[in-house]
């Protein structure tokens, strides 16, 4: 497959709301907490309308509007809505605190914030500080709202008669970085890019079609989540589950079970709790076909048992915010885990040495990614701008390796490699050696110094419940697979590692700690 070729006149949002026009009495979304419903042809109408109010409260096209909302079927009207009106939809996590979305309210200037009523507490004492802001909208507000309802707006609009006048390479929406490294960074993506994610990967990997049902664990404002649960179904027009709350292993179990979607995305970390869940259903319970996994490299243990227990496989992959979705995977019917697979046609990569040269096969190096959803930049950075996206090839910060068969194998983050008496040492492949260890659940490896100064492995190490061991099972289990200078010198045992939203492990707080 080769990237699409759009018309001059587009507009994302427009794409995918007509093209399901054909089906507009099917189901796209169903919140599985409420049980409520939109049918295609209901999002169609209502993301029009609040097209229409969004300019009606004098937000102009290009401006920016935060968007703060639970994974509800509000969230496509708002999102979408915002693009058909030519205004940029900030997408943004719901799991931060007051100091960061004030953060990302003064560097994105944005005019208005659209939140959800059960959030509107963490903006509250930042109303009225912020210059640019000039308008908030509250969905499922109460009756008493000082805001604007959401769900009155779009009640009281006529559908937009005339969307933004958008083409492919016109800014189109914004999604934050986690912000591990530093502040958040604005990461700005065009009209084109949804939908080249969505033919790329989502139909040219995934396969996914019309009859699907697919569940997202992954929230909407994840660049994983987005196309997950928005791009990829609204492409074909399948149905989409979405769950407000979090997504914990009992409440996963209950919507495979009984909602029976065909498609699951998940990440490592919640692999690995549901088959730790004592309560977990048996495979004749759920109905998948195929299973994904991105955010962090899927060990190849986890990988192994959930094929064996629930003769599914799981796709993982690696994608980043910056190029918006997957671009390296496995493909169904070749996986092998414990590799992140092969380039998703449409993209390039290349590994490139400390030297600045392509590396060979075999030779560890960082990962680096060419492809037509690579965003335009980082708003208001350009020092990290440049340093990221050089020309066509955007730098991903991730070590890999190429073996001769096109395999791609993850060796850790460029700053996370440690190097253990002057030879590269990549902590995830000590990871994955511990996660073999049938008592452990979760496990994450960091440099630390010994008394001479050099620098030694130490794993944290999650065990699974009713189990425990000493540390030095855990240090003679890796000596027994890998390399004896690679084993963790220190291993501390700990209740949960720190994690980002996205579940990705934050070795830095642990390097710290």
């Amino acid at each position: 497959m080769h990237p699409i070729e759009l018309p001059r006149q587009y507009n994302a949002a427009s794409d995918l709301l007509t093209r399901n026009l054909k089906h507009a009495h099917k189901v796209a979304y169903i919140d599985v907490i409420q049980g409520t419903q939109l049918t295609y042809g209901e999002l169609h109408q209502q993301a029009h309308q609040f097209a229409s109010a969004i300019l009606a409260q004098g937000i102009t096209p290009e401006s920016r509007v935060m968007v703060c909302m639970l994974d509800t079927p509000q969230w496509p009207v708002a999102f979408l809505g915002c693009i058909l009106a030519g205004v940029i939809p900030v997408a943004t996590n719901t799991l931060l605190t007051p100091k960061e979305f004030e953060y990302m309210l003064r560097d994105s200037r944005a005019k208005a914030l659209v939140v959800s009523q059960a959030l509107l507490s963490s903006f509250e004492s930042l109303l009225g500080k912020l210059p640019d802001l000039q308008k908030v909208i509250v969905a499922n507000a109460p009756s008493d709202t000082p805001h604007l309802s959401l769900d009155t707006l779009i009640a009281q609009a006529q559908p937009i008669e005339k969307i933004a006048d958008t083409s492919p390479d016109d800014m189109c929406f914004w999604l934050y970085s986690s912000g591990s490294t530093g502040s958040p960074k604005g990461t700005v993506h065009l009209h084109s890019h949804l939908i080249q994610t969505a033919e790329l990967y989502g139909q040219g990997v995934l396969g996914i079609q019309k009859d699907d049902v697919v569940y997202s664990a992954a929230k909407l404002f994840f660049a994983y989540g987005l196309g997950n649960a928005l791009t990829f179904p609204m492409s074909v027009g399948a149905t989409t589950l979405l769950l407000p709350a979090r997504p914990t292993p009992q409440e996963v179990f209950r919507i495979l079970t009984q909602h029976q979607p065909t498609i699951f995305y998940g990440v490592p970390t919640l692999f690995a709790s549901l088959l730790a869940d004592e309560q977990r259903p048996a495979r004749a319970a759920l109905n998948l076909r195929i299973c994904t996994s991105a955010g962090e490299a899927l060990p190849a243990e986890i990988g192994k048992k959930w094929t064996a227990e629930y003769g599914c496989e799981i796709l993982d992959g690696i994608g980043s915010t910056e190029m918006l979705h997957i671009f390296l995977s496995n493909r169904a019917g070749q996986v092998r885990y414990g590799t992140t697979g092969q380039p998703v046609p449409g993209y390039e990569l290349r590994i490139v040495g400390e030297d600045g040269q392509v590396c060979g096969d075999n030779e560890l190096g960082e990962l680096q990614i060419k492809g037509p959803s690579a965003a335009l930049m980082y708003w208001n950075n350009r020092e990290k701008t440049k340093n990221t996206f050089a020309g066509e090839w955007t730098r991903s910060g991730d070590k890999y390796i190429r073996d001769e068969h096109g395999f791609y194998t993850y060796g850790g983050r460029s700053d996370d490699m440690l190097k253990v008496g002057g030879i590269y040492v990549s902590p995830f492949e000590v990871e994955a050696s511990i996660m073999t260890h049938p008592a452990v659940l979760e496990a994450a490896v960091v440099g630390m110094a010994d008394t001479d100064e050099l620098i030694k492995p130490k794993a944290y190490v999650v065990l699974k419940a009713g189990h425990s061991l000493h540390e030095d099972e855990i240090k003679q289990h890796v000596k027994s697979q890998l390399a004896p200078y690679k084993y963790p010198r220190w291993v501390a045992f700990v209740t949960e590692l720190p994690k980002t939203a996205t579940g990705k492990i934050q070795r830095f707080k642990l390097r710290n700690s």
